[in-house]
């Protein structure tokens, strides 16, 4: 299963995704040195979105949608 998350910066910017372990990845915006520039920058992230999709093509197409929305929109789909 994939998820579509979000994440909440410190800087209080979003940052839209995807993964197959949902767990692992947030630790990696938190704690890692080598994934997500943008997040690296912005720690410590804390998760405030997911939902779940059976392949990568529909996560995919869910994170492109979200992505496109302006942050008030994003806002109410948290």
């Amino acid at each position: 299963m994939w998820k579509v998350y979000i994440v909440k910066c410190s800087d209080q910017s979003l940052y839209t995704w995807i993964t197959t372990d949902l767990d692992r990845r947030v630790l990696e915006h938190n704690w890692s040195e080598k994934w997500a520039k943008y997040t690296k920058m912005r720690q410590p992230v804390e998760l405030v979105y997911s939902s779940t999709h059976e392949n990568r093509s529909e996560a995919t197409k869910e994170e492109m949608r979200i992505k496109k929305l302006s942050r008030e929109k994003k806002i109410e789909l948290i």
